[in-house]
């Protein structure tokens, strides 16, 4: 199916939930207001004309500098693919300005999982439903979501589980753990910055 079917079928099943439809070299994307986001994927997925049985990726993108002010700040991108009828869509569902939140498809793509946690994680986006929202790739005590365009590129102090970690390093470098190759006891992680 072409894109441009594709998101026709889509607006006419959820006229009031599709803000707009477009393509872009090749591709559809719906962008879709958040309320009723659930339901359009599981649509989406067992429609027999769209099968789109694959979730490709799911991400979340700050657009605090877009320039069009009618949208919000925060959204999901949902990539879907259809195996069996070998035609794509992206779904971008609104999620807020401020506290962004949206309902989990892991019922739906058990996949979604870690790439929901992943996005709570470095973009604050939070997902309703999810069965284990926490962070997966930052440290629990970590302040902040890292991608989102305020989070501030150095911080004023050091992250407080940093001192630990050097402490963990100096003790691991006395029975010759060396991860990196350096030299004996010259180990700093901070020279990577």
């Amino acid at each position: 199916m072409e894109p441009v079917a594709i998101i026709d079928q889509v607006k006419a099943e959820f006229p009031d939930e599709v803000i707009e439809g477009y393509v872009n070299q090749g591709q559809g994307a719906i962008i879709v207001r958040s309320s009723r986001v659930k339901e359009m994927l599981r649509y989406l997925r067992d429609d027999a004309s769209l099968q789109m049985n694959h979730l490709r990726s799911l991400c979340g993108v700050d657009n605090s500098r877009r320039k069009d002010p009618g949208l919000s700040k925060f959204e999901v991108v949902y990539n879907l693919y259809s195996i069996v009828l070998g035609h794509e869509i992206r779904l971008r569902a609104e999620a807020g300005d401020t506290d962004p939140a949206i309902d989990s498809v892991v019922e739906l793509w058990p996949g979604a999982d870690w790439l929901e946690r992943e996005t709570y994680d470095l973009m604050g986006i939070s997902f309703t439903g999810h069965p284990d929202l926490r962070r997966v790739l930052m440290p629990e005590d970590w302040e902040g979501h890292p991608l989102q365009k305020s989070y501030p590129l150095k911080g004023k102090v050091e992250w407080k589980g940093m001192i630990e970690l050097l402490e963990k390093v100096k003790e691991l470098d006395k029975h010759g753990f060396d991860p990196e190759g350096h030299a004996h006891g010259q180990y700093d992680p901070r020279e990577n910055d």
